[in-house]
């Protein structure tokens, strides 16, 4: 018998191997479960991989008030209590069980020192093995009927039965690595309501003219202030071929989805008022975006959206540096997007996040309908709510 595992406690089947999947197997292997985990692909974690090109952002460090507004769909307080149940340091806690210590930045987030995912995935892969969880690679689910036990049938004509089901099939953004979104079909045969899968944390489209993208494209917009409606975020922006991407706009992609018209307004000089600017102008007579982009030290992308036209004079130069404003036609494609919004609506749920409708089938990860901005909050949700799920599903086949 597998070291920890209770044949009493009843087996579980996990869908899905990212980041979410595998922490549910980890939770439930711990409390004794008979976990079996089955992706699509051949290989699991392919989403963390991506992720972690550039270095693994497991988590952000920012004050439990500020972290917990991070995300929609649920109040604040029900995301405190679930990270006060595998928060911020729990998960920097767990890396380095793993050896994979991590630092923080200044902007608080939270990266593997070597940078390396894939060296964690491995560790955690083998750890997993260890604790008795078994893999089934290239069993795509197609059907899942609800019952005492539950029936699961996959894509390459295997069947298996399970006392509880945790789906952890993430959303719909780089499906290339097998989070796809096609799990909503399944849904809708199980009465289960969803809400759209849309793009989020991802650039938005503007037509700009050549001149623009002949001086600009590629370049930063830094150190902005950048508002939607009547919510604003600060950072920087990368002027495309396609309209604008960046931080700013991924924090802003709710706002901006719901506005008929999506505008954005930029402050290109946020730490100077119009009187300030038009004082560093003192004396231009004409050409005054060129004057402006050596007497307020602008960069080619901000100068490149100053000089879309003429203006008569200093001050509405400055006006136009402190409120430019762009239409955007819509966001990219949710195949270039970080994460995806929409999913498995949170009236379906309960708080052990178990399907009302289906007890003992349970939901975690991106395929819950929340969103956060890029910044480790994203991953750190997927943890979390993963280790709810686990635990409810222990509680569920305790009773």
């Amino acid at each position: 018998m597998t070291k920890g595992v209770n044949p009493t406690r009843g087996n579980i089947s996990i869908i899905g191997g990212g980041p979410a999947g595998l922490r549910a197997a980890e939770v439930c292997a711990a409390l004794g479960l008979r976990v079996t985990l089955h992706d699509a692909k051949r290989s699991v974690g392919r989403k963390l991989l991506v992720a972690g090109k550039g270095g693994l952002n497991l988590t952000n460090t920012e004050p439990e008030g500020k972290f917990t507004t991070r995300y929609s769909g649920k109040t604040p307080s029900f995301w405190k209590a679930l990270l006060e149940e595998f928060g911020a340091q729990d998960l920097r806690d767990w890396a380095a069980a793993l050896g994979c210590d991590t630092f923080e930045t200044k902007s608080g987030r939270v990266y593997l020192k070597d940078l390396n995912a894939a060296s964690l995935l491995r560790h955690w892969v083998s750890r997993l093995r260890q604790s008795g969880v078994e893999f089934q690679m290239q069993h795509r689910l197609v059907d899942l009927i609800p019952g005492h036990p539950f029936r699961l049938a996959f894509e390459n004509g295997g069947e298996t039965e399970a006392d509880a089901v945790i789906l952890a099939l993430g959303g719909a953004s780089w499906p290339q690595t097998g989070s796809d979104g096609r799990w909503g079909s399944l849904f809708d045969s199980l009465g289960i309501s969803t809400s759209p899968l849309v793009p989020a944390n991802c650039g938005w489209e503007h037509d700009w003219p050549a001149k623009v993208l002949e001086e600009a494209e590629g370049k930063p917009l830094k150190n902005i202030r950048v508002t939607a409606g009547t919510v604003t975020a600060s950072g920087e922006l990368i002027l495309t071929h396609h309209g604008l991407e960046g931080g700013p706009l991924y924090a802003l992609g709710s706002t901006l989805r719901a506005m008929p018209e999506p505008m954005i307004s930029i402050d290109l000089k946020p730490a100077h008022s119009i009187e300030q600017l038009v004082a560093k102008m003192e004396s231009a007579r004409r050409n005054f975006a060129a004057e402006a982009r050596q007497r307020w030290k602008l960069g080619d992308a901000a100068h490149a959206l100053l000089a879309r036209r003429e203006w008569p004079d200093a001050a509405s130069l400055a006006h136009e540096a402190k409120n430019c404003t762009i239409p955007l036609k819509g966001p990219r494609p949710i195949d270039e997007a970080i994460s995806s919004a929409g999913g498995v609506r949170w009236d379906e749920l309960t708080d052990d996040l178990m399907l009302k409708k289906i007890p003992g089938l349970f939901v975690a990860g991106e395929m819950i309908d929340w969103e956060a901005p890029t910044g480790g909050f994203l991953l750190q949700a997927c943890f979390s709510t993963a280790t709810r799920a686990a635990q409810g599903a222990s509680q569920h086949l305790n009773k």
